[in-house]
């Protein structure tokens, strides 16, 4: 009889365990498939991969480019927000990339290109204000003159969640 209130004991403690985890679990915010972490020099970043896939220069395989947004804790500009390829682009020093926000109008930016053009990067916070409501993100750019056009979708859900752990991480406002 005393392994039978052992048991149930032990029963009753597994439960109130699990309904502590739910709880624990539900009290995080909802970021989406955004993955927030830490990048290079101390800047913290979230990062989502593109809904459809780019077929790489040879057509073989296909990949999903990565948007991410960052936070530099010291240091200007303190936000910027990059896009990484596997196929590179020929542009040497900017690029224009149509921005397409909750199918709304086409906008042109001018983003740098980084190391070996397969990084894209936008500096400053009026980036990341454009899309702290929005739902969705569309990015098209031309990877050169005859190689034609990368468009990139993304589907933001838990952006504004994102946004604010990195500031929070970050130590400042979110813009």
């Amino acid at each position: 009889m005393r392994l039978g209130f052992m048991m149930r004991d032990v029963v009753a403690a597994a439960a109130l365990l699990f309904a502590a985890a739910i709880g624990v679990a539900r009290a995080e915010p909802d970021l989406g498939n955004w993955s927030v972490g830490g990048g290079d020099n101390g800047q913290i970043t979230a990062s989502l991969h593109a809904s459809n896939k780019l077929i790489t220069g040879g057509g073989a395989l296909g990949y999903s480019p990565v948007l991410t947004l960052a936070c530099r804790p010291d240091g200007e500009p303190r936000w910027s927000e990059w896009l990484q390829l596997n196929d590179a682009v020929s542009a040497s020093r900017k690029i224009t990339i149509s921005v397409i926000v909750d199918g709304g109008g086409k906008t042109d930016e001018s983003w740098s290109v980084g190391p070996r053009g397969r990084t894209l990067v936008r500096d400053g916070d009026d980036g990341i204000r454009r899309l702290a409501s929005a739902n969705r993100l569309t990015l098209s750019w031309r990877f050169g003159l005859l190689s034609g056009r990368g468009e990139a979708d993304f589907e933001l859900a838990g952006l504004s969640e994102a946004i604010g752990q990195i500031a929070a991480s970050c130590k400042t406002d979110p813009p």
